[in-house]
């Protein structure tokens, strides 16, 4: 099974050779995405031994999140050997185990284990085809496991100023992945209930940082972004609190498998 790529090794070769160490998501987060995120994880997934595997994501700062306080047995995959390495770091950096495997995610993988929750972050939607890399996330899951599902979105408001900042990085995004509505078709095909799945951090300018051609136009767009982010947050932090599919910055789904329909 195969699914076209967006973006391409060397890219994230570069990414992650300049990753700053140890990191680790901290509870009292003050990141308005990731503070919603691990109240959801909080409300859906168990504290008990549990296997845990995510797949790209290096250095894995939310699976050391997961080792340290929900106890979970920590696994890491990733075709990088520059994000492989940058995960055993701060792993070791942390005082946690891990055990990874440098594999790229298309291959035949039915020699790994199985897990109680597989998960990734900020990974499906670098994928043409949506359904065969849930498909393969499923594969690694155990009968009646958590599966975790999250995207930046880059739709609404988001694409108009990204294509104007940012082309080259829209370009690497598969925009209908941060199409929640369009996720049921996986849903429905292999048997998973959802226990949340929704739009959450409400607006984040901070998104529209990077700028590929610091023309005037651009400059200008991102200091009105620059303004608009110190309002939302203080003095009006409550205003991240509403969430549309046309502004939030974040789509987030947490499953449960059911069974194994349509294999």
């Amino acid at each position: 099974m195969t699914a076209e790529r967006l973006t391409n090794k060397e890219k994230w070769e570069q990414t992650w050779s300049k990753i700053r160490l140890p990191a680790m998501i901290s509870p009292d987060t003050r990141h308005p995405v990731v503070k919603e995120m691990l109240r959801v994880f909080s409300r859906h997934l168990p504290r008990r031994e549990m296997t845990a595997l995510e797949i790209g994501g290096a250095p894995g700062q939310f699976l050391a999140y997961f080792s340290k306080y929900y106890g979970y047995q920590a696994s890491a995959l990733d075709y990088s050997e520059t994000g492989c390495r940058k995960i055993r770091e701060n792993f070791d950096l942390l005082g946690l185990d891990i055990t990874i495997y440098n594999r790229d995610f298309f291959n035949d993988l039915s020699d790994m284990p199985r897990f109680d929750l597989v998960f990734s972050l900020g990974f499906i939607e670098h994928f043409q085809n949506v359904e065969e890399v849930v498909a393969r996330h499923l594969s690694l899951l155990k009968e009646d496991g958590f599966l975790i599902v999250g995207v930046p979105n880059f739709r609404g408001i988001s694409a108009v100023v990204l294509k104007q900042l940012a082309p080259e990085l829209l370009a690497g995004h598969n925009l209908e992945a941060m199409d929640i509505n369009a996720w049921q078709s996986f849903e429905n095909k292999y048997g998973l209930v959802p226990l949340f799945k929704g739009y959450i951090g409400g607006f984040e300018p901070g998104n529209f940082r990077r700028c590929e051609s610091r023309t005037a136009v651009n400059q200008t767009i991102r200091f009105f972004f620059k303004v608009i982010r110190k309002m939302v947050t203080d003095p009006f932090p409550g205003l991240r609190k509403f969430n549309s599919p046309f502004w939030s910055s974040y789509a987030l789904g947490v499953y449960r498998l059911s069974g194994r329909e349509g294999e």
